[in-house]
């Protein structure tokens, strides 16, 4: 029970690494809310996790929506202890065919909307003296891939933002950090090897690009998170940690 009574808000929890992380959350003590913007899987995941789980419709494009999930959740537990702000959308293209909506799409959701739900909770953090903020970056991060654009810019602009937070607020013993994911597991992978002739040679093809032969699983990014918002890393901060089973090291001739 490693966040035993503490409250939780994750983002983007509806599916895939998000409900991971809200699942490990509640294993270990936590109340989670579900802040989804899909009522269908943001209600089908607080369903699963039981009565420790409680789902609030959540638009992270929206200032309002945001406000609203940090008051519901204060209304409801009277503290909020951890953010996990997984909420996030793939936006790839070629940079001049990006169009102004596409760009800012990806940003209102993929940056902006992080700094939305950290300016909801950060008031209640700095008032009970406590609290630990995870954001979901990803290996476009601190790398670039052809035709990818501009999520990367969003994501390498995510991890200036929980840097200059981290800092900002680490005497009020805030802590922000960041998780890194490469080739995950999901449901938004196996649609995209469904797109393929050959959807099983697609996925050998992933597992073959990373050095255990395998891609990453939600609930490994999940119980980092788990670490990073515990108790058990007081003096981590500021930083991301890689979840790419080594890829981003990998010597590439």
């Amino acid at each position: 029970m490693r966040l035993d009574g503490k409250i939780a808000i994750v983002t983007g929890a509806g599916r895939g690494i998000g409900a991971a992380i809200a699942e490990a959350f509640v294993r270990e003590g936590a109340g989670v809310v579900i802040a989804e913007m899909d009522e269908a899987t943001g209600m089908a995941t607080a369903a699963r996790l039981g009565p420790a789980a409680q789902f609030v419709r959540t638009d992270v494009t929206d200032n309002s929506s945001a406000d609203a999930c940090a008051a519901k959740t204060l209304d409801r537990h009277g503290r909020i202890d951890i953010l996990v702000n997984n909420a996030g959308i793939n936006v790839f293209h070629d940079p001049l065919e990006t169009t102004d909506a596409e760009w800012r799409r990806c940003m209102a959701v993929d940056l902006e909307g992080v700094w939305r739900m950290c300016r909801a909770v950060l008031p209640a953090m700095l008032k009970q003296g406590a609290g630990a903020v995870v954001n979901i970056a990803s290996s476009h991060s601190s790398t670039i891939i052809p035709g990818t654009f501009p999520y990367p810019v969003a994501k390498h602009g995510l991890l200036g933002l929980t840097r200059a937070l981290g800092i900002e607020y680490a005497a009020a013993n805030i802590r922000v950090n960041a998780i890194a994911p490469g080739y995950i597991e999901t449901d938004l992978a196996l649609d995209y090897w469904k797109t393929f002739p050959d959807p099983a040679a697609e996925r050998q093809r992933a597992y073959d690009l990373h050095p255990p032969k395998r891609i990453g699983r939600p609930e490994e990014v999940a119980m980092t998170a788990v670490f990073l918002a515990s108790d058990e890393a007081p003096f981590i901060n500021a930083t991301s940690i890689a979840i790419d089973g080594g890829r981003s090291v990998l010597y590439h001739e």
